[in-house]
């Protein structure tokens, strides 16, 4: 018997290219949650929030610096210029 889509939404078919490993946890939790993998991925989707960047690296801007140096080689006098006017 095929598989009846259960929703009246319209659905756009994609496909998307999973490992071994990727595939094979994909059939075994919607085999384990008797759920379709296409229900899995778009509840996955749903939620997916995305990391914040670990990247610490901050740019100096406004300070006339782009050249990657720390914020602790910066003057304090030039950190200060504008503050409080």
């Amino acid at each position: 018997m095929p598989y009846v889509m259960p929703y009246t939404a319209r659905m756009r078919k994609t496909s998307v290219y999973l490992d071994e490993q990727e595939a094979a946890r994909l059939a075994r939790l919607a085999r384990e949650q008797g759920r379709s993998q296409a229900e899995i991925l778009r509840e996955a989707i749903a939620t997916y929030r995305p990391r914040p960047s670990e990247d610490r690296d901050f740019a100096l801007a406004g300070c006339g610096h782009g050249d990657g140096s720390s914020i602790a080689e910066v003057p304090e006098e030039t950190l200060l210029q504008g503050f409080g006017e």
